[in-house]
């Protein structure tokens, strides 16, 4: 069973706080005798941070839920640049070590997208790698969505990720016809070689838990045996 999950996208706004907190509210409802925690390790500007500790309570720091907070919403080299600081991920990595060690399951949203810079030198693809985290992919339901997947992908087998699926994600409301045109789930399937896992709604309401987490087990995470 996984304990360690770190969810990525294609880009910015691909949907990764809408997965992210779907699991949450899946696993807060569905295992409740288990503990499990919520990680954004470096953030740029208010934003996830302060979504997950008002819709969970979280028995969770500020600086346990995001070890790295920078001011300006940009990539963190230059935010923490703005701030005469430096990207420190040994701040990061005891983080999550202790956290891992103290929760039955861990959630990590990653900031921006698989090739977004942590550092001047290193990707939120490198450094999934390095840490061997199990990673999703979540890809937006909208056109070119297949090359992004071919693209991301190839991102991700290049740099040796522990890839364990994509999630395909409707960032506005989609007709069934338009998901089955844009995010063909075989022709994704076949040409990346991964498991495309499931395809989430587009929600207008971000808050209802109940309605998270019956969105989350309509997944297929007998793939990952959670």
């Amino acid at each position: 069973m996984l304990n360690t999950l770190l969810i990525t996208g294609t880009d910015t706004e691909a949907g990764k706080t809408v997965l992210t907190t779907a699991l949450a509210a899946y696993w807060q409802k569905y295992y409740p005798q288990r503990s499990w925690g919520i990680m954004k390790p470096i953030q740029s500007g208010i934003g996830d941070r302060e979504w997950y500790q008002k819709l969970f309570a979280l028995e969770q720091s500020s600086e346990e839920i995001t070890p790295l907070y920078f001011e300006a919403p940009l990539a963190p080299p230059i935010a923490a640049a703005r701030e005469n600081r430096r990207v420190d991920l040994a701040v990061v990595w005891q983080a999550l070590s202790k956290l891992r060690s103290q929760r039955d399951f861990v959630l990590i949203e990653a900031l921006g997208g698989l090739g977004s810079p942590v550092t001047e030198e290193l990707t939120v693809a490198d450094l999934a790698a390095e840490w061997r985290l199990p990673t999703v992919l979540v890809v937006p339901v909208r056109l070119g969505a297949i090359a992004q997947a071919v693209a991301n992908v190839a991102l991700a087998r290049q740099s040796r990720i522990n890839l364990k699926g994509i999630v395909l994600n409707c960032v506005q409301p989609r007709t069934d016809a338009e998901i089955a045109d844009w995010t063909p789930l075989q022709l994704i399937q076949s040409l990346t070689n991964t498991p495309v896992l499931g395809c989430l709604p587009y929600l207008d309401n971000l808050t209802d838990l109940d309605k998270l987490a019956q969105i989350a087990s309509d997944l297929d995470w007998e793939t990952l045996t959670l």
